[in-house]
This record gives C-alpha cells, sequence and structure tokens, in this order.
C-alpha cells in the first residue's frame, strides 16, 4: 500500500480536535524554512484508497452523502473500521493520505504547493482546549507535556494571524453565530446547555483547511481538470432589499456599486455590530439574507469566503464530495486522466454527484436542527414556570421570538 508515496513519517505532524472526535480527518505540520517563510502541510485521510468507485461501499456513501451529526449520535457516512479505525489518523500508526505542502510567505500567500500522495505518521493526538490552554494560559503541566511540539505551535498561531488577516482584508465574512453544545446524561435527557467553545485552536484549523481548499481548488481549476467547486452565491434582490432596511433600522448601511454588494460591506456591518446588544441579530439577518452554498461542477466562486475558488477537500471521512474530489486528484496524479478516459467519465457522472451531495447535505442540515430543537424543548420543558432574561430576535404576525443566553428560541 506504500508503494509509490511519499514517506512523511518523520515530519512533525499532530492533529487538532474536539476532545470527543473519533473520525481524525486531517492532520498538520509546519516549518519555518530558510526564507523565513512557513510550509504549510495539510494531510487528509487517504479514504479513496479503501473506498473504491462503484462498490457497495462507494453506493452507500453515495447515498448517505455525508455523516449527519445529531445530538446523540452520529450516523456515519462509511462504517466505523474505515471512519474511526484504518482511515482514521490516530497517533504513533502509519496512515495513508493526501498531502497538500504549501509555501505560505509573511502576507499569507500561497506562492508555491505540492499535491501528493503519502504515508504519515501523526505524533500527538491534540485537542482545540489542550492548544487554547498551551497558547493562551500557558498552562505548566501542558508546555512540559507538549514541549516538543511548543515552537511548531507557536508558528501556527503567528500563521493563523496572517491568514486570517488576510481574509480579512480581501472582504471574507465571519459569522460568530454561537452554537450550543447540548450536554446529555446516560439516558438521553438533556441535562444542559452550553455554548459550543470556538478558540483560536478552532480558528487556528480553520485557517489551515481554509487555505488547503482554496489551493487545491485554484490548482485543479487552472489545469483545467474536472473538478466539484464549492459555490456560493451572491444575496439575491429581494432578500438583500430586507436586510438593507433591518439593518438602517439600527442605524447600519451598506455601499453598494452599480447595484452589487462586495462581501466586505457585510463584513464591516459584522465588525460594527461586534459586542453590542444587537449583535446577534444583526449576525442572523446577515446569515439569513445570504444563498446557500452548494456542489458545483463549474466553478462559482465563494461569495461569503470572498475566494475565486473553493472546495471540500479536507473530510473525505464524513463527505462525500471530499471523497469524489480525492479520486480525482489521485487520477491527475497518476497520469489516469488523460490516459485512460477519465476525464470523460468525471465530466459525465460529477453534474449528479454534486446535485446528490448538495441535497443530502441539506437534509443533514436539516434533521440535526430538527435533534437540536427536540432536546432544547426538552430541557425547556424541566424549567416550566421559571422566568428568564432575552433578547427579541424575531418579530413576526403571529408573535415576537425571543432567545435566551444558552441559545434556546422560543415564540412569544
Amino acid at each position: 500500500d506504500k508503494k509509490g508515496r511519499e514517506d512523511l513519517r518523520d515530519l512533525l505532524t499532530i492533529t487538532i480536535d474536539g476532545a470527543d472526535a473519533k473520525d481524525l480527518d486531517d492532520a498538520v505540520s509546519l516549518k519555518r524554512l530558510g526564507n523565513g517563510n512557513f510550509e504549510l502541510g495539510v494531510h487528509i485521510a487517504d479514504v479513496s484508497h479503501y473506498v473504491r468507485e462503484n462498490t457497495a461501499l462507494d453506493k452507500e456513501a453515495y447515498a448517505r452523502g455525508t455523516s449527519v451529526y445529531l445530538v446523540d449520535r452520529v450516523i456515519p457516512m462509511l462504517p466505523h473500521k474505515l471512519s474511526n479505525g484504518i482511515c482514521s489518523l490516530n497517533p504513533h500508526v502509519d496512515r495513508l493520505a493526501l498531502s497538500c505542502l504549501m509555501e505560505v510567505n509573511g502576507r499569507g500567500e500561497v506562492v508555491s504547493h505540492r499535491i501528493l500522495e503519502s504515508v504519515i505518521n501523526s505524533d500527538y493526538r491534540m485537542t482545540y482546549t489542550a492548544v487554547r490552554e498551551i497558547l493562551e494560559d500557558g498552562t505548566p503541566a501542558l508546555l512540559e507535556q507538549y514541549a516538543e511540539i511548543l515552537p511548531m505551535l507557536e508558528d501556527m498561531e503567528e500563521l493563523r494571524q496572517i491568514l486570517g488577516e488576510k481574509r480579512r482584508k480581501r472582504g471574507s465574512v465571519n459569522f460568530d453565530l454561537p452554537e450550543s453544545k447540548i450536554i446529555l446524561d446516560e439516558n438521553g435527557k438533556p441535562i444542559d446547555i452550553k455554548p459550543y467553545e470556538k478558540s483560536i485552536a478552532t480558528n487556528m484549523i480553520e485557517e489551515f483547511m481554509l487555505v488547503c481548499n482554496e489551493t487545491i481548488a485554484e490548482n485543479s481549476f487552472w489545469q483545467e481538470m474536472p473538478f466539484m467547486y464549492r459555490s456560493h452565491q451572491e444575496p439575491d434582490e429581494d432578500k438583500l432589499e430586507k436586510m438593507e432596511q433591518f439593518l438602517r433600522g439600527f442605524g447600519y448601511y451598506l455601499r453598494k456599486k452599480d447595484g452589487e454588494i462586495h462581501p466586505r460591506e457585510l463584513q464591516k456591518v459584522l465588525q460594527k455590530a461586534e459586542d453590542t446588544d444587537e449583535e446577534r441579530i444583526i449576525t442572523r439577518m446577515v446569515l439569513r439574507s445570504m444563498m446557500q452554498a452548494r456542489y458545483t461542477a463549474e466553478n462559482g466562486g465563494h461569495f461569503g469566503l470572498a475566494a475565486k475558488y473553493y472546495c471540500h477537500f479536507t473530510s473525505p471521512i464524513r463527505r462525500y464530495p471530499d471523497l469524489q474530489i480525492h479520486r480525482i486528484i489521485k487520477d491527475n496524479l497518476r497520469g489516469r486522466l488523460m490516459r485512460e478516459g477519465r476525464t470523460e467519465h468525471y465530466a459525465e457522472i460529477l453534474d449528479e454527484v454534486a446535485r446528490q451531495s448538495s441535497v443530502c447535505e441539506r437534509r443533514a442540515d436539516e434533521a440535526e436542527r430538527e435533534s437540536d430543537k427536540l432536546k432544547k424543548a426538552e430541557y425547556m420543558s424541566y424549567h416550566l414556570g421559571e422566568e428568564f432574561e432575552g433578547i427579541i430576535s424575531g418579530v413576526t404576525g403571529w408573535g415576537l421570538y425571543v432567545e435566551l443566553p444558552n441559545t434556546v428560541e422560543g415564540l412569544v
């Protein structure tokens, strides 16, 4: 299985995930180069090595389209033996990966990159909490335990800021809506609702995955390969009109050019609303005016990220489009795209794969939202008769929506 792959097992590599994550599909590495640039390595589980096209596994994964994360369980796209086992980039075991090595300069620009099939061996399984405590709190016990990777983590924090700043400058919109984590007891009863922890550690992985997804998408676009993009269109005029009216009520204004809006304008509004009482409402209103992103066989750019090229490459264990992209990239690396008529094959199937993946994604999102609502309603049923402070999050003809600090929303 290792034949023809580049051996990256000696490269210092770590995974950073939530404490309870079992399907680790991305690992990262970072080196300082002699010229002062960074070499960022994003190493993604090579699921396509195990899930071959048109096998029973593949057909089932295609039908599911994505893993579904409900409050009390995960319904995986692939069997546990693959998703938590041989594909998962667990520490201290050899794993097959598809790696993207990017040279990034001090302005956050990717000046060169290589995409390759690799073998990696992850050195540490880190959690978001531990990384945050190391970098923000300087927790002595953790500094000692992870002394080997401390310089790399500090470099990663520097690169996170550089990449974030570059994205901010070009107008990428960050939606920081408080997500919630519903805590269940052993019988599945909700006992607490906590805001989901967002920190520099979660943001770091986010930035690294974003730059990797953009690099992969741009690379494929210029090579004119058949491909699957993640496209996000501009908001439509009606929704934009409604949003503008709403924002004006709070004293926020959007600048348009020739009737069109740049994501930077939305970003400015969100920044202005930061840490105000109305921040959540403004954020939600801007979010609601957005189109939904979807998968397409043509490159449509990504409005929300202000990116010309974007795709989903980094989670093939839990998303079918990523798995599909991996197959195309590997065929390209091995010279099969041109030679064996694979280009025609992909051109034939990609529209349908994109449509199916988009449908499954909507279905999963809906199920996840409904299971959240169900458990939130159950949790609040234990608090009937109590009084809470909340903010009005929406007004309709049939009443007011009120949101509590724990993210539960109800109708008055």
